[in-house]
C-alpha cells in the first residue's frame, strides 16, 4: 500500500491531483489506484461523507483532508487548491471521484500545459465524438456553455467539465465562494480575469452504470443550468 507521507520522487512530482469526495466509497479506491502510477500526489477532500469515503481514499494511498460537514464541491476544490499550493505544487489537476474521467486524458493535458506554457487547460467532451452524454444532457450542457461564454466573455466548448489542469500562478488567484455546481462558472470567470493563456483539450467522459444509477448524468447538468440562471 502506498504511504502518503513518503517522499514522491517520480514523474509529475510537481503536480497534485485534487478530488472533491462525497459518498463515493465504492469507487474512489479504484480511481486513486489508477491515478497514482501517473500522478504520485493525490489529495481527496472528504466533504462530509457518511460512508467512509475518506478512509477508503487514505487506504488507497491518497492524502485526505476532511470537511466535518458537506460544504459543496466549490469549497472542496478551494481546500484542495490551498493544500496543493502549500506543498509546492506547480500544477493542480482537478479530477472527479466517480470514475468518469480518464487518467490518460489528464496526463495528456498536463503535457500540453508544459509544452505550450499554458496556465489552464480545460477538458472538453465536445471537441470530438467519443463521449455520448445523451441528447437531453447534451442540450442542457450546450445551453450552459452558451450562457457561460456570454456572461464570462470566454470561448469554451465545455465550460463545466471537472477535468482541468491549472498552473500554480492561476490556481493561486482562485477564490471560490459558490456552492453546488455554480463554482464551475466561477472558476471560468476568475481564471479568465487573470489574462493567463488557456486552451481546451479533447477528453472522453465515461458515463458509467454507477454514475447513471446515482442520477448524476442528467441531474448535475440541470443543476448547472439552474445555477447559471439564478446566479
Amino acid at each position: 500500500m502506498p504511504d502518503p507521507a513518503a517522499p514522491r520522487e517520480f514523474a509529475n512530482a510537481d503536480t497534485w491531483v485534487v478530488i472533491p469526495l462525497f459518498n463515493e466509497a465504492t469507487v474512489i479506491g479504484g480511481v486513486i489506484s489508477e491515478l497514482l502510477p501517473v500522478f504520485p500526489n493525490v489529495v481527496c477532500i472528504d466533504d462530509g461523507s457518511r460512508d467512509g469515503s475518506g478512509d477508503v481514499a487514505r487506504a488507497a494511498g491518497s492524502h485526505v483532508v476532511k470537511h466535518p460537514i458537506n460544504l459543496g464541491q466549490g469549497a472542496a476544490l478551494q481546500t484542495g487548491f490551498a493544500y496543493a499550493l502549500e506543498r509546492g505544487a506547480r500544477y493542480v489537476v482537478t479530477f472527479d471521484a466517480d470514475g468518469q474521467h480518464r487518467v490518460v486524458d489528464a496526463a495528456a493535458m498536463l503535457e500540453v500545459a508544459r509544452a505550450e506554457d499554458l496556465a489552464i487547460v480545460f477538458g472538453s467532451r465536445f471537441l470530438d465524438d467519443r463521449t455520448n452524454p445523451g441528447i437531453l444532457k447534451k442540450l442542457v450542457l450546450k445551453t450552459a456553455v452558451w450562457v457561460t461564454n456570454v456572461t464570462t466573455r470566454t470561448r469554451l466548448t465545455d465550460a463545466h467539465n471537472g477535468l482541468r489542469v491549472i498552473r500554480a500562478d492561476a490556481a493561486a488567484r482562485i477564490n471560490l465562494r459558490q456552492d453546488r455546481m455554480a463554482h464551475g462558472t466561477e472558476i471560468v470567470v476568475q481564471l479568465g480575469k487573470t489574462g493567463l493563456p488557456y486552451a481546451e483539450f479533447p477528453v472522453e467522459v465515461i458515463y458509467t452504470d454507477y454514475s447513471k444509477a446515482k442520477g448524476q448524468s442528467l441531474l448535475n447538468s440541470v443543476n448547472i443550468l439552474v445555477d447559471l440562471i439564478i446566479r
